[in-house]
Order: structure tokens, then C-alpha cells, then sequence
């Protein structure tokens, strides 16, 4: 997309062009064409742009002094001067994140945590990380928790974790146990506490051991049954998917990953083209944990990869297989936008599971497999269990096996 496809008029041009920022305008077309912005969005976003180089001209300031700070200065400027649009920050952000790439302007450091309760929670936080190895996702989990158990120990905002006692501890998991409406959330609640409690530990700042305080919420092993879709409804949600449109032919080939393969949301939406092996027709999926594991492409997986490829993904420098239908055309953000595709998708299909997200396909895969006579080892292996215990849950589902074990009723029928 050139300029003079932004508009034809010199004096537009010219007005595109005015201020400290009009030397990266057109560098700034370029990059929206490759995330595959229209021509009208384009221009929203140049016109914004042009007006905040303008703001600067008019203030005698040049690009070096561009930062966070200044575009604030300029939306408030323009609230009073006419009604500022809901894309106008991040339109602004396209030309910083574009000057922090070429190092025209740096990026300021985020700044260092002041109180006694952030700093807490950032050694905690350089703990898990470091010390621990653990996931940014674990982290994600564990310092809202945190964050709630401080706030509500140290409520003056002094805060002195060697005053620490197990009624602290022991008050805080019954009070939200109680509240949460999964044992799985409750039982999160209780790690996070544990793992902030041995870091303090380490550390020297607790004297005693709390850990042992924090009360257990019980989940018997095995105690519920897995939830998947009946017979013939993976059918019915792959029937629904409009492959005549580009978005019904990415969705159809992320349900047939998902049904077929029993991939995790985060598996799909990470799928790259250095991953597929067209060849040799394998798939090799990075798990958790960081392992990697080869799968067999099946043909139907792999032609419906290869039509959605072929007529309906966009043209990016992404090297994800799946992108965004809109602009900024780049990969998945995470696994919800995974889960969130398979969510609209049952509704289409006017399906109503007890779990929509798209690990239901992963369970269906394994319970429709053990109804074809797997073991249970095949399922665990197909589906990268490293405990066994993990795949026993599906032996509930076996019904059929289950009656042969069954004693009779007393007083029933033999």
C-alpha cells in the first residue's frame, strides 16, 4: 500500500507528512500493510499520528522527546479540542512500538516497586522464576493470590512478614476455599500460599515453618468423571464449520487438530510451519514442560492444514500456521483464543457440554478410543501422560468393562 493509495490529494500528503514524525510515516504504511490493516484503518491511524506530530512541531519538541508521557499529554490536548476515538491510544502506539524497534526512542523502565507489599511480591515472583524454574503462567496463578493474602494481613499497609502466625495462614485458605466454586481453584489457592511461605523461609524472613499450616482442601483422586461430547457430536461441530468462508476453514482444521490428535489449545495456537513435516507427514508438538513429541499428520488433518493454508490465511511474516482474521494479522495471543473458537463452535452446532473449552475434544478423543478397545496405556501415550494415574480417570467411562465387575444388587435379579 503506497501513499498515494492513502489518499491522492499533495496537500493530505503533505499535512501526513508534517512535524518530527513524518520522516517514519511511510515506514508506518508499510508495517500496517504486512499486519494486514485496510486502507481505511490505515488512514484512521495515520490521520491520529499526523495530528500528535503536528502537536509536537507546535511545542518544538523532536522525536528523541517522544515516550509514553507525551502521547498521554497529546490524547488529553486533543479531549479538548474534539472527541477522541476508543483506537486512538493504540493507533498512537503502532508509531512508538515502530520508534522503539528502529532504537530512535528507548523504552522506559518500568519502575521499581515502592511499597513493602510489591516488593514482596517481586522476590517471590524472581523466586519462582529463577530459583523454582516455573512457567510465567504459574506466576500468573500464584500473585493474585499472594497479592489478596497480604492485603488482607496487613491491612495498614505495614507490613511485617516475621509477624506471620498459622492462624494467618489457616484464617485465609478457609475463607476463600469456601468461597470458590471448583475444589481445583481452592486447591490453587493453597500451592501458591505453600510456595510464597517456603520462599520466606528460605529467604530468612519467617522463623517458623507455616507451610505445615496450610490446611488441605480435599479432592478425592478419581472422584469425578471426565466430561466429553456423545457419540456423533464431534461430527455434528465439524458439519457446522462453513468451509466456504476463510474463518470456517481455520476453524475446521484447529477442531480436526483438537478431535483427531487430542492437542492441547496451547499446542494449536503455537503450531508453527518448522513443526509440520509435510514429507513425512508428522506433526512435532512442543508439551508441557517443555517436551517434544512426534505425531502421525492423518490425511484429513493434514488436507484440511493445507486448504486453510492454501486459499484463506493471510499473507504475514508470522510463522504461525493460524492467524488472527483481523488486523494486526499475527499468530493466537494463547490458548483462550483457542478455547474461545471451540466455545462458538458448539453453540453453532447448538451442542450445550458441561465443559465448552477445547479440552473436551481431548477427553472425547481419549474415551472414544477406549470404547474401540484401547488400553489405557495407548491413551496415556497418544495423549502424553507422564503419571498413569492421569489416564485412569477414563477406565469410569468404560461401562462395558465396568459391568463385568460389578457385584449384584441384594435381593436383585442375578
Amino acid at each position: 500500500m503506497s501513499m498515494t493509495a492513502i489518499s491522492k490529494f499533495p496537500k493530505t500528503l503533505r499535512r501526513l507528512h508534517q512535524g518530527p514524525l513524518g520522516i517514519y510515516v511511510d515506514e508506518l504504511v508499510a508495517l500496517l500493510q504486512a499486519q494486514g490493516y485496510s486502507r481505511k484503518s490505515t488512514d484512521e491511524i495515520l490521520r491520529v499520528v499526523a495530528g500528535f506530530s503536528r502537536w509536537l512541531y507546535g511545542r518544538r519538541l523532536g522525536v528523541a522527546e517522544v515516550d509514553a508521557d507525551r502521547v498521554r499529554s497529546f490524547l488529553v490536548h486533543r479531549r479538548r479540542t474534539r472527541r477522541v476515538g476508543r483506537s486512538d491510544p493504540a493507533a498512537l502506539q503502532k508509531m512508538l512500538d515502530l520508534l522503539y524497534k528502529k532504537g530512535v526512542v528507548h523504552r522506559a523502565s518500568p519502575p521499581k516497586p515502592v511499597g513493602p507489599c510489591e516488593r514482596a511480591k517481586e522476590d517471590f515472583a524472581r523466586y519462582l522464576l529463577q530459583e523454582r524454574g516455573l512457567s510465567a503462567a504459574t506466576l500468573k496463578c500464584y500473585l493474585p493470590v499472594i497479592s489478596q493474602f497480604l492485603a488482607e494481613r496487613f491491612e495498614d499497609g505495614a507490613v511485617k512478614l516475621e509477624a506471620l502466625v498459622p492462624t494467618d495462614v489457616v484464617g485465609f485458605v478457609q475463607r476463600h476455599a469456601q468461597g470458590h466454586h471448583s475444589h481445583s481453584r481452592a486447591q490453587l489457592w493453597g500451592k501458591a500460599l505453600r510456595a510464597f511461605l517456603r520462599h520466606l523461609q528460605h529467604e530468612g524472613r519467617i522463623a517458623i515453618d507455616l507451610v505445615a499450616c496450610v490446611p488441605a482442601v480435599a479432592k478425592w483422586s478419581l472422584s469425578e468423571l471426565p466430561k466429553f461430547l456423545a457419540p456423533g457430536q464431534v461430527r455434528q461441530v465439524l458439519n457446522h464449520c462453513d468451509r466456504n468462508t476463510p474463518m470456517g476453514r481455520r476453524g475446521y482444521a484447529i477442531l480436526l487438530l483438537l478431535a483427531r490428535l487430542g492437542l492441547r489449545a496451547g499446542e494449536v495456537a503455537a503450531l508453527t510451519f518448522d513443526q509440520i513435516n509435510w514429507e513425512q507427514g508428522h506433526l512435532t508438538i512442543r508439551a508441557k514442560g517443555g517436551r517434544w513429541t512426534q505425531f502421525p499428520l492423518p490425511s484429513d488433518v493434514g488436507e484440511a492444514i493445507a486448504e486453510y493454508l492454501i486459499s484463506a490465511r493471510p499473507c504475514c511474516v508470522d510463522r504461525r500456521v493460524f492467524i488472527r482474521a483481523h488486523a494486526p494479522q499475527t499468530g493466537f495471543a494463547d490458548a483462550t483464543s483457542v478455547s474461545m473458537l471451540v466455545a462458538r463452535a458448539l453453540v453453532r452446532a447448538g451442542i450445550d457440554p458441561p465443559r465448552k473449552g477445547a479440552h473436551v475434544f481431548r477427553h472425547t478423543l481419549a474415551t472414544e478410543m477406549l470404547r474401540q478397545g484401547a488400553s489405557l496405556f495407548d491413551i496415556g501415550q497418544l495423549l502424553r501422560h507422564q503419571n498413569p494415574d492421569t489416564t485412569r480417570i477414563y477406565a469410569k467411562v468404560d461401562l462395558s468393562a465396568l459391568r463385568s465387575l460389578a457385584l449384584p444388587w441384594p435381593g436383585g435379579e442375578r
